[in-house]
């Protein structure tokens, strides 16, 4: 199978955004299943792609996956600094897991922070059980960065993000 990655198009916001939330939701990485408040921000891909770059994996006319990559610091960024790019929301389709989709957007995301000036890593944030993105981001070379990791709902003290960087 041939994937291609490339910019999402606004006809596939919808798809892609809904692809994403099922991913999480499927997968049980959201504490409030569907009235977690997150599940908003991963089906808004238009609001994504306004302030980041929105990638998505496609084969054979198929929406396989997407992941934002953010190139600077900026309203899409968690925890990057500057000097480095941050990737987002990895998602791929149930039935496209294991096809090599996952890495083939980590990959372009590596890419496209490598051709940003001045961008010296790229760093990211995971959740402890997303066992199969570990891997890949391994694979390519990121290390984990226990001292970056964090909680974004600090009301939850059990909520820690793992988080990863990979220097360029």
């Amino acid at each position: 199978m041939d994937i291609v990655i490339r910019r999402a198009e606004p006809g596939e916001y919808e798809a892609l955004g809904e692809l994403t939330a099922q991913a999480y939701l499927r997968d049980g990485l959201l504490d409030f299943g569907e009235s977690d408040a997150y599940l908003g921000e991963l089906r808004d891909v238009a609001k994504r792609a306004a302030a980041a770059e929105v990638l998505v994996a496609v084969a054979a006319g198929r929406l396989l996956g997407g992941v934002t990559f953010v190139g600077r610091p900026g309203p899409m960024a968690d925890i990057a600094a500057p000097g480095e790019a941050e990737m987002r929301m990895l998602a791929v389709a149930g039935a496209a897991r294991g096809r090599g989709a996952g890495e083939s957007l980590v990959r372009a995301c590596v890419d496209r922070a490598r051709a940003t000036d001045g961008c010296v890593r790229i760093v990211l944030s995971t959740q402890r059980t997303m066992r199969a993105a570990h891997r890949i981001y391994e694979r390519l070379g990121f290390v984990r960065t226990p001292e970056r990791d964090w909680n974004p709902l600090p009301e939850l003290a059990d909520v820690t993000l793992l988080t990863y960087e990979l220097t360029l």
